[in-house]
């Protein structure tokens, strides 16, 4: 398992997000990070798609020195309609978002 220091892990985030707005048509995107209990920690982006907002992360554990390493692949979208797991890629989040966004 290699860690990398929390800041490389977002800065190489922060890089691709303008390439995603075009690349997915998206309202809106932003870099996301959640420290949970003990070593986990959730990092992802905040989504904005067809009025609705989604919290997509994975989960990573977090060492002494606070460096971070992927636990899994596995991607996890949080939105208002409920919790959806399972997703091995970010191309297969934003499919799922684009086909099932919620009608108000």
């Amino acid at each position: 398992m290699e860690f990398l220091p929390r800041e490389s892990v977002i800065r190489e985030m922060n890089r691709s997000l303008h390439s995603m707005i075009e690349k997915y048509d998206l309202e809106d995107i932003g870099v996301f990070e959640e420290e949970g209990e003990g070593n986990n920690y959730h990092l992802g982006y905040t989504i904005r798609k067809n009025g609705e907002v989604y919290m997509v992360h994975q989960p990573y554990e977090k060492n002494n020195q606070g460096e971070l390493t992927p636990v899994n692949r596995e991607w996890v979208i949080e939105s208002d309609a409920g919790d959806t797991r399972g997703y091995q890629s970010l191309n297969e989040v934003i499919q799922y978002i684009s086909n099932h966004h919620s009608v108000h």
